[in-house]
């Protein structure tokens, strides 16, 4: 399978191989090995390159939101055609933030009507023990912000909207 992988604004063209937990995933034509077990929806244990992480990983209509201990990373994917490249990411129109687990809001780190750029920090979210700050996935300004501070949510539940 290959695809484009959007992370913060930076593409790379992504190529997965192998099945069954075992894969050799290729970024940028770089590869790797990546075992994967799923250890209760929505959280995963992944091995890359010798190094274990646990996740919880959500999927989107635009991809998928990685959550990492202290983290938590929008990744978008557009299907690439026999090595085409994909058109640029959607700029344009608002984007939606959404809780990518159940948890409790710890801060809120930008007011409606800042700017913001793709990478900022927008809201902390404790979920699981652990505080994860989710950032913005594109720059724009913060058109609306839809949580306070210690407000519990549920997985999906809009959080900020970046126009």
């Amino acid at each position: 399978m290959i695809f484009d992988a959007t992370v913060a604004g930076r593409t790379v063209r992504v190529e997965v191989r192998g099945g069954k937990g075992r894969y050799t995933v290729a970024l940028d034509g770089v590869p790797m090995e990546v075992d994967l077990v799923e250890t209760g929806r929505p959280f995963a244990s992944l091995l890359v390159g010798g190094e274990s992480h646990e996740v919880a990983i959500d999927r989107r209509p635009e991809g998928y939101v990685v959550l990492f201990p202290g983290d938590a990373i929008a990744v978008d994917l557009a299907a690439s055609a026999r090595g085409a490249v994909a058109a640029a990411p959607r700029v344009h129109g608002p984007a939606r933030l959404a809780a990518p687990m159940p948890g409790r809001v710890v801060k809120v780190l930008r007011a409606p009507g800042t700017d913001v750029a793709a990478g900022d920090g927008l809201v902390v979210i404790e979920a699981m023990k652990m505080e994860n700050e989710l950032r913005s996935p594109r720059a724009g300004r913060v058109a609306e912000v839809a949580v306070r501070e210690g407000q519990a949510v549920e997985a999906g539940a809009l959080l900020m909207i970046v126009d």
